[in-house]
């Protein structure tokens, strides 16, 4: 009979592992197959041992960490620039937004006609606050006109003006101007570059912060940045100011330009080419009275009705589509008032004057239609003595090609300007459409090609001769008047006679082929009175025809 595994005194193989393990292990006192209990606890075993070395090298770092104070300090700068930097970029960026919602800039480039008109506009302002008083307030707070004029512009340019005296003496006028940088003034209640954009005023007895209109004004000059036509550097000026009032650059800007306009009432500008822009060249100068340029009988009027009929009809012409210009051509002999009487003439008309040489280096043909595309407003355009930069094909053919300039390289430049891009200039496709009154002048109308003055381009010929027994009488009239100093107290029936006397003189000069130029009249009449310019004529005479001799020699030695 078969005993039971309890009593033969011996635990089944399976019970007797089991116990072994829990006997061990307790905490992992699981049952396995003979096959797999040896490999159980061993891994077992190398995982407790792996997580008690992690746990050790934690503490050895934490402890060196601790005791270590090079290690800590580092730590712990570290931290301190995280937040540094966390810290700048935040205002950086709350100084962004802010400027994006408060504030209101306006840059004014050196290519923008208000340019100068602000710069002197600001000179006016360094002025104005150069002679502000300072009062005390009887409040506590700031005296903010005193303020205003402590507050001076530290970088300075010099503006030197001369005055011409009557006795022929000139003196020269110093004044310092606002140059290259930072400047500070007041404007309508605007601070323009104050240090502070928030003012602490009291009332009464409590104080109160107020927003005031704070701006700033800036001038830059770009030192990395050149126009490459006119070699100088680009300059801006930029106005930022707290108020979201726009109003308050339009107010500036129309009160600049006002300044500019005032400066120069009564006056003509003469505009040069500066590369691819118009430049006033010098200051600008009294105009000069329509009177004082005596032409030929009816000339001069018809010349002058003909251009103001055209600046009446500007819808007439647009309505229809046909570009708004219109060309004069003055041709006659040297000093007979042709570039006199376009002077005069804008001066009448109010107009500034854009004299153009073709003949200067550097003007090609796109810079030559850009110009003459671009002129400033209300302005005659002017091209003297034409004929000495193109002549007609039969002028030319000695020399060489038509559409070559008369002069050569080697009397200083090349060819830079060609005939077809002069005709395209005046009346081609890219051409300017808006208001332009163009003169041309020249000496001698035979050189010129027919295709330059053909109608469209020269609207108007007009010839200004020599001096006519007319024009002589005219001159004298008006230089030796009964209240002229020059007439000697001469009465008036007496200069009457000596005009008509003289009148006649010039008659009989004309009938005999010689004429004299009203500038060789009007030199006469300056450098003699009434009596002496009627008995000086004939010398005069022989003066004139002594020139045309000489003249005539040298021509032939060519």
């Amino acid at each position: 009979m078969s005993s039971s595994p309890t009593s033969s005194g011996k635990l089944p193989f399976e019970l007797e592992s089991i116990l072994t393990s829990s006997a061990t292990s307790p905490s992992h006192a699981v049952p396995s197959t003979p096959s797999s209990s040896n490999g159980t606890v061993s891994t077992a075993s190398g995982g407790m041992d792996s997580i008690a070395a992690s746990s050790a090298n934690k503490g050895w770092i934490a402890s060196m960490l601790d005791s270590n104070p090079i290690f800590s300090a580092g730590f712990g700068l570290m931290a301190v620039g995280v937040g540094l930097t966390f810290l700048r970029r935040s205002a950086v960026q709350i100084g962004t937004l802010a400027q994006r919602r408060l504030l209101v800039s306006l840059e004014i480039s050196s290519k923008d006609a208000s340019y100068l008109w602000f710069l002197q506009w600001m000179s006016q302002q360094a002025a104005k606050q150069a002679s502000l008083s300072q009062k005390p307030l009887r409040r506590i707070g700031w005296d903010l006109d005193g303020l205003a004029s402590r507050l001076k512009s530290h970088e300075l340019a010099v503006e030197t003006k001369y005055e011409q005296r009557g006795d022929g003496s000139s003196s020269a006028e110093f004044s310092l101007v606002p140059g290259p940088g930072t400047h500070y003034f007041r404007y309508h209640k605007a601070w323009f570059q104050v240090s502070e954009s928030i003012k602490l005023r009291y009332v009464g007895s409590c104080p109160e912060l107020i927003l005031m209109h704070s701006s700033q004004v800036k001038r830059e000059r770009a030192t990395n940045m050149l126009d490459l036509n006119s070699g100088t550097p680009w300059e801006t000026v930029t106005l930022t100011t707290l108020s979201r009032d726009r109003q308050l650059f339009s107010s500036l800007l129309t009160e600049a330009r006002s300044l500019a306009q005032s400066a120069q009432m009564g006056r003509t500008v003469i505009y040069t080419a500066w590369g691819t822009e118009w430049r006033p060249f010098g200051r600008p100068r009294m105009r000069r009275a329509l009177e004082s340029v005596v032409l030929d009988k009816g000339v001069k009027e018809g010349i002058v009705g003909d251009v103001e009929a055209f600046m009446k009809r500007g819808s007439w012409y647009f309505q229809r589509g046909i570009p708004y210009r219109r060309g004069y051509l003055l041709h006659g002999p040297p000093g007979s008032g042709k570039s006199s009487f376009i002077q005069a003439l804008a001066g009448s008309l109010e107009y500034n004057i854009c004299v153009l040489n073709l003949s200067e280096r550097g003007l090609t043909d796109d810079k030559l239609n850009h110009l003459l595309a671009n002129a400033p407003e209300r302005s005659l355009v002017l091209l003297e003595d034409i004929d000495a930069a193109f002549s007609s094909p039969t002028a030319t053919s000695m020399t060489g090609e038509a559409n070559a300039r008369t002069r050569s390289t080697e009397q200083g430049f090349n060819a830079n300007v060609t005939f077809s891009g002069l005709l395209n200039a005046l009346d081609g496709v890219a051409s300017s459409t808006s208001q332009r009154i163009l003169f041309l002048t020249t000496n001698h109308i035979d050189r010129l090609d027919p295709a330059l003055i053909r109608p469209g381009r020269v609207d108007l010929k007009i010839y200004v001769s020599d001096a006519t027994s007319w024009q002589v009488g005219k001159l004298y009239q008006r230089f030796y008047s009964k209240s002229s100093e020059d007439s000697e107290g001469v009465e008036e029936g007496t200069l009457s006679e000596w005009k008509e006397e003289l009148m006649k003189k010039v008659e009989r000069d004309v009938e005999n082929g010689t004429r004299v130029s009203m500038a060789a009249v009007q030199g006469h009449f300056i450098r003699n009175g009434a009596r002496e310019a009627l008995d000086g004529w004939e010398r005069l005479v022989e003066e004139v025809k002594e020139d045309k001799e000489v003249r005539l020699r040298f021509a032939s030695s060519f």
